[in-house]
């Protein structure tokens, strides 16, 4: 069975191409960056709402006081910051094990789908 569902393979089909194929796989990995993107800012999202939340209100109520909002920022930026560090020094090792062979590619992206750790803050 060819691409959706048509009953003659891509390649065979008239009219359509290679290209038209590549394209096809060029929608989909798009569409699958931006759901892994999606994905990592909620993890993000989540991990400063436990680790700044718990740290900063200690007796939540109706409104929060100077020093818990200066709390909750300082913790956001240094957690936003910490986490993009991390995320770039991926790239770059993922990057440079590709050009390498790619073997150590599985590996670095078991360790950065975790995000960062709560105790190096």
């Amino acid at each position: 069975m060819g691409l959706f569902g048509s009953s003659t393979p891509a390649a065979a089909a008239p009219g359509s191409s290679g290209q038209e194929a590549q394209e096809v796989k060029v929608a989909i990995l798009k569409q699958l960056q931006q759901e892994a993107a999606m994905s990592n800012a909620r993890q993000l999202i989540g991990k400063v709402n436990e680790h700044c939340f718990d740290n900063c209100i200690p007796a939540p109520g109706s409104t929060m006081s100077t020093g818990e909002q200066n709390c909750l920022s300082q913790c956001m930026e240094k957690y936003i910051s910490l986490w993009n560090v991390a995320s770039k020094t991926y790239l770059t090792r993922a990057t440079s094990d590709k050009k390498n062979g790619g073997l150590d590619v599985i590996a670095a992206n078991s360790l950065a789908t975790s995000g960062p750790s709560a105790t190096s803050m």
